[in-house]
Parts: C-alpha cells; sequence; structure tokens
C-alpha cells in the first residue's frame, strides 16, 4: 500500500548554490505539503549511517565526504502518490538524463553534486523521515 510521504534532502551542493527557495518554491508548486523542515549538517556517522546501503561501493567515501561537507535541509513531503510523483519532479540521478524541468535539470550540477535526494520506496520514506526527524516535529 502506498503512503502519501516522503522523505527529501536539499544537498550541501544546492545549499551552497543558493537553491533553497527555488528547490522549496517548486516542491510547493507541485503540490506537496511540507509537514516537517528543518536546516541541519550530517555528521560522518549520520552520513555513514544514512548511506550504510552503499558501505561496500566504491563512491561510499566520497558520498560520506560530500554529505559532511556542509548543511542540508531535510524535510518530510505530503502528497498522494508522495514516493512516486517526487521522484518524477527531481529527475534522473545524473542531470544530463533529467527531464527539463526537473529538480536536477535545472540545479545539479553532476552525477555526484545531483541537488536532492528523494526516497525511492515508501519503506524507505519512513525509514529516512525517522532518520532525521522526531514525531514532535512533523506537523
Amino acid at each position: 500500500m502506498a503512503t502519501n510521504r516522503t522523505f527529501t534532502m536539499i544537498k550541501p551542493d544546492a545549499v551552497e548554490n543558493g537553491h533553497i527557495g527555488a528547490i522549496l518554491e517548486k516542491i510547493s508548486a507541485s503540490g506537496f505539503r511540507i509537514v516537517a523542515l528543518k536546516k541541519t549538517q550530517m555528521t560522518q556517522v549520520d552520513a555513514e549511517t544514512f548511506y550504510a546501503i552503499h558501505n561496500e561501493r566504491p563512491f561510499f567515501g566520497e558520498l560520506v565526504s560530500y554529505m559532511t561537507r556542509g548543511p542540508i535541509v531535510a524535510a518530510i513531503l505530503e502528497k498522494e502518490n508522495a514516493v512516486a510523483d517526487f521522484r518524477t519532479l527531481i529527475g534522473a540521478t545524473n542531470p544530463e538524463d533529467a527531464a527539463e524541468g526537473t529538480i536536477r535539470k535545472l540545479y545539479a550540477t553532476s552525477l555526484s553534486e545531483n541537488a536532492v535526494h528523494g526516497s525511492d520506496s515508501d519503506e524507505n520514506a519512513a525509514i529516512e523521515g525517522a532518520f532525521h526527524f522526531s514525531g514532535r516535529e512533523m506537523f
């Protein structure tokens, strides 16, 4: 059964490049309601834990370094069919392959610095949201 919530992070590159407002506006204009939102910085342990699924991959160390180099904006979003609709909104992981008008096409600079994270399943959306937010931080 699909849920109506997903999780996203505006990644350090997009924060550094001043795209927080534009990305949040695009999310809101696409019909998502922001249930939780905060600017924070992941520690090395946070990033290693959050991306543990990739710990055997050759890019893991680079990913952890990238995700800890500066602040992120974490958010839980709500909308019917949230996970699938948000994945469509952000576009392909590689911005060169992303559809016109998607967040990654507009704001990502490369495959490794791709502006935003979006949960890939309802189960991961719940896990990722709970990683960054307590129940009292969701409205």
